[in-house]
């Protein structure tokens, strides 16, 4: 399943160094993090909207659309689809409740 992920970053790398005019990843880290920072939180907006309504289909299309973001958001820091799935398997045997409470621990 992460296999797509995975493929998608590295479009998304390939893409960093593209002319501005002719890749829109390339646009998207040509204006910079805040640029993309923006279109992370307008495609979170999008999704919380489409949840709220009955149409699964609209809530996948915003959900890949906030993902693919999120993936330019990590690429941008030098990260990874590999690194948040790392992160996820690491709190996999751990209880929603341990794991909130070892983030009070390292904050």
């Amino acid at each position: 399943m992460s296999d797509i992920l995975k493929r998608l970053a590295a479009v998304i790398e390939s893409r960093k160094s593209a002319s501005a005019d002719s890749s829109y990843v390339a646009s998207l880290f040509a204006k910079g993090m805040n640029s993309i920072l923006k279109k992370v939180g307008e495609e979170a907006t999008e999704t919380i909207v489409a949840a709220k309504d009955d149409d699964d289909s609209q809530l996948v299309y915003e959900t890949a659309d906030l993902w693919f973001h999120t993936l330019v958001m990590l690429s941008a820091r030098g990260l990874g689809p590999e690194d948040v799935l790392s992160e996820l398997e690491r709190r996999f045997d751990l209880s929603g409740l341990e794991e909130k409470a070892s983030r009070n621990i390292r904050t």
